[in-house]
C-alpha cells in the first residue's frame, strides 16, 4: 500500500535566507484592516494563513522580530520581508503573512478583521463576513 504524502505549505522570505514549511493545512486564512498590521506589511490590507506551530518548521538564518505584547512580528534581517506573527494568547498557532507563501494563490482569506480601521478608500467586494474586531477569539474573551 502507498503512502500517502501529506500535503506540505512551504514559504519564506523575498532573499531566501528564511524559509519555512508546514506540514498540515492550514486552520485560518483572512485580511486584517488593523493599523498595526498596514504598517507592519506596508500595504493598505495585510493578508494572513495561520498553521498549528507545532506543524511548522523553520530553515535557514532566524528571524529578527519585534512588537509590544501580546503579539510579536517576525521578518528577515537579511532583506526585511515580514514573515509572520504570533499572539502569546494563541501560543499554539503562526499566522505567516500570506505574500510569504510560495503558493498564496491556494490561500484565500475567509474573512476580514478589524474592519473599523479600514481604510475609507480601500474596498474588497468579495461578499466575505466582515468582523469590527479580530476575527480569531483568543481565550480571555478579549475582542480588541
Amino acid at each position: 500500500m502507498a503512502v500517502q504524502q501529506q500535503n506540505l505549505h512551504r514559504g519564506g522570505c523575498r532573499c531566501g535566507a528564511i524559509r519555512f514549511e508546514a506540514t498540515a493545512d492550514p486552520i485560518y486564512a483572512s485580511y486584517c484592516h488593523c493599523g498595526d498590521c498596514r504598517r507592519a506589511s506596508g500595504a493598505p490590507v495585510a493578508a494572513f494563513v495561520g498553521f498549528h506551530a507545532a506543524d511548522v518548521t523553520f530553515e535557514g538564518a532566524s528571524a529578527a522580530t519585534y512588537g509590544v505584547a501580546p503579539v510579536n512580528r517576525s521578518f528577515c534581517g537579511t532583506c526585511g520581508a515580514p514573515i509572520a506573527y504570533t499572539d502569546e494568547r494563541l501560543s499554539d498557532r503562526i499566522f505567516f503573512m500570506l505574500g510569504a507563501m510560495d503558493a498564496p494563490e491556494n490561500y484565500p482569506p475567509r474573512v476580514h478583521g478589524y474592519v473599523r480601521e479600514q481604510l475609507p478608500f480601500f474596498h474588497v467586494d468579495d461578499g466575505l463576513p466582515r468582523m469590527e474586531t479580530m476575527t480569531v477569539p483568543r481565550p480571555s474573551g478579549e475582542n480588541q
